[in-house]
């Protein structure tokens, strides 16, 4: 009886806290969605910057009644998960804390701390290096035409355009939790550095894979998320080797 009434108590208060959680994401997604002009106006500055010395008037074009709308339905979800996301995680930390020890607690709480640091770091990526190559890269096809041929220039759709930065925010946002993953990994036994450093030629295969699934297929974004994941598959080694290093010395003085 005293551990289905545990149970019970656990699960309405997991309940409760990803029921704020939402309550938040919702809230964030209202005011998401009034701002969404700004919001828009600064995911569209990598485009903007990257074609404000061309010759050609640009713009994005919208081709439905309806999509611009939309477009800033997505711009208003996108944020509200962006930013709801820490609150969450928070959350679910203050859930699983009380069952810790003081110990777990502290292995716990780097991980929690550099989960949404990463994510930034991935979004900062794309935002001020990725995107703007890509820009100048897929503008590079572009063509003036001749007297018998018609000019190739690009008329870029706001919802395609804002999809394409918002996917790519997400996927190197998450692809950089790379060292996250290994470490919890290596802290259950399921990895070591050892395994991380034979497995190597591996890894960095499947890093291109990925990477040629999560961008666009064109080489500027699939390298610029495949060195970073190589860099930090890399610092996973050394901060694994570190994790081995502290629980060696734990264990010895314990």
């Amino acid at each position: 009886m005293g551990d289905s009434n545990s149970f019970t108590s656990h699960f309405i208060e997991l309940r409760s806290r990803l029921l704020n959680s939402l309550l938040f994401i919702f809230v964030i997604f209202i005011i998401s969605y009034i701002f969404a002009e700004q919001i828009y106006n600064f995911l569209v500055e990598p485009y903007a910057h990257a074609v404000k010395d061309d010759q050609n008037s640009r713009r994005l074009i919208f081709t439905a009644l309806h999509e611009t709308f939309i477009t800033y339905i997505k711009v208003a979800f996108f944020s509200a998960i962006f930013l709801g996301s820490p609150v969450l995680l928070i959350q679910i930390y203050k859930f699983i804390a009380p069952g810790l020890y003081k110990n777990e607690k502290k292995a716990i709480l780097p991980y929690l701390i550099s989960t949404p640091i990463l994510f930034l770091l991935g979004g900062f990526l794309v935002y001020y290096l990725v995107m703007p190559l890509a820009i100048k890269f897929f503008l590079s096809f572009e063509t003036l035409g001749t007297n018998t041929t018609l000019p190739i220039q690009l008329e870029a759709k706001v919802n395609e355009y804002l999809s394409l930065i918002m996917r790519l925010i997400f996927a190197f946002g998450i692809s950089f939790q790379l060292p996250i993953v290994l470490n919890l990994l290596a802290r259950i036994g399921v990895v070591n550095s050892n395994y991380l450093k034979t497995r190597r030629r591996y890894v960095i295969v499947i890093i291109f894979a990925l990477a040629a699934i999560l961008t666009p297929p064109d080489p500027i974004t699939q390298v610029g998320l495949a060195i970073p994941l190589l860099l930090l598959y890399e610092l996973s080694i050394l901060t694994v080797k570190y994790t081995e290093k502290k629980n060696k010395v734990d264990l010895e003085n314990a």
